[in-house]
């Protein structure tokens, strides 16, 4: 039951009674069942309630016996509360989800709404960044979203204290999107409670977790993907060397999106993330107008697949692009083991200039992935 990328274009058909609602719900809330397990088996059964009944057999085949599936109950006793809130169910394959999160290859089987839905046929640009942003970053964060929302963009971020709080504010007026790493319901931090109400009333608060479901470390890179998957671009505001928005930027990159960085000052540790995306190829923001110029005309915007073409890039230079670098990370990371090999070993295999493989062997030793140990051997981090 290990849970791999769903890779089909075609989502399956979304319920169309209470009872199918309720068996979607309690195939994906089963024990080890995510978004790839789900549709995987939704494809090899054709409807939840059939792969529910097939389950327990999986699992044993998976060696994992005296498996439950999650109880009708609990499933129906999740969708009374949501209903209660004023919540509404999206599923995968309705004509309201949002078009461009169907297109990421783990997208949520299951979307619980609170606000206002027509605003997700809206396009969308994401902003992410520093929670202990500082006042001049808050302030950016502010304009920037004011300015792509006079163009006719809805901005998402993830209603976190600092650059999201200071994003979403400034667009309450025309509508913004919220991702919540717990339930749809529950309001965190507790801070920004007030301003999560106030979304609703023109925006839209999203989650595919349970509902009353507090959030968990675990769940906020999970969020991060949505954000980024539900928008055309994202840009980053502020981000520290190891940061969440910087894994919503490498989200962001593997599902084709567009990167941009507000760049900062060299000894700023909350711009150390952006300064690096930069470095590595992402747009230069300045202002709304450089967000702008690298997306289509609102009134033409259409979920596409953004290249990082570094001709646009405002660095004089060639460098390499984000793509290319996230692509060099995992060739690298297949090609170590616990047990070390050379470096001069690693950059022949590679087939890469060790003027591009060294800089990126820097990245992944400071972010703990891997260790160089004497005599110039590389190894992964166990």
């Amino acid at each position: 039951m290990t849970d791999t990328n769903h890779s089909s274009t075609h989502p399956p058909l979304p319920p169309t009674t209470e009872d199918d609602r309720v068996s979607w719900l309690r195939l994906l809330r089963s024990y080890r069942v995510g978004p790839a397990t789900f549709y995987r088996l939704m494809g090899e059964h054709g409807s939840a309630a059939a792969a529910l009944e097939a389950l327990p057999e999986v699992a044993r085949a998976a060696g994992v016996t005296n498996y439950t599936p999650c109880p009708e109950n609990l499933a129906r006793a999740e969708m009374k509360s949501a209903r209660a809130a004023g919540a509404q169910m999206i599923c995968a394959g309705d004509a309201r989800y949002p078009a461009q999160l169907a297109e990421i290859s783990d997208a949520p089987p299951v979307l619980w709404a609170i606000g206002n839905l027509a605003i997700l046929e809206r396009p969308m640009i994401a902003i992410a960044g520093a929670r202990n942003a500082s006042s001049l970053g808050t302030r950016m964060a502010r304009g920037l979203a004011q300015e792509l929302a006079s163009h006719g963009y809805v901005v998402v971020s993830g209603l976190a204290r600092g650059v999201d709080a200071a994003a979403h504010s400034a667009t309450l007026e025309t509508g913004t999107v919220a991702v919540m790493a717990g339930g749809a319901d529950v309001l965190y931090p507790a801070e920004n409670a007030q301003l999560a109400e106030a979304i609703t009333k023109t925006g839209v608060r999203l989650s595919e977790q349970p509902f009353g479901m507090p959030p968990q470390a675990r769940h906020f890179p999970r969020r991060n993907r949505i954000i980024s998957g539900l928008a055309q671009a994202l840009v980053v505001v502020e981000a520290a060397a190891k940061s969440g928005s910087l894994i919503t930027a490498r989200n962001a990159l593997d599902q084709g999106r567009e990167v941009l960085a507000v760049p900062g000052h060299p000894f700023d540790a909350r711009a150390a993330g952006c300064n690096m995306l930069i470095r590595d190829g992402a747009r230069l923001v300045r202002n709304a107008e450089d967000i702008l110029e690298a997306l289509p005309p609102v009134e033409t915007a259409k979920p596409t697949q953004h290249s990082f073409d570094l001709s646009d890039a405002p660095a004089p230079r060639q460098k390499r692009t984000l793509r290319e670098t996230a692509n060099l990370h995992s060739q690298i990371l297949r090609r170590l083991g616990p047990s070390p090999i050379a470096e001069d070993q690693l950059i022949r295999d590679l087939g890469s200039p060790a003027a591009a493989v060294s800089p990126v062997l820097t990245d992944l030793e400071l972010d703990g992935r891997i260790q160089r140990q004497p005599g110039g051997m590389l190894a992964l981090v166990p």
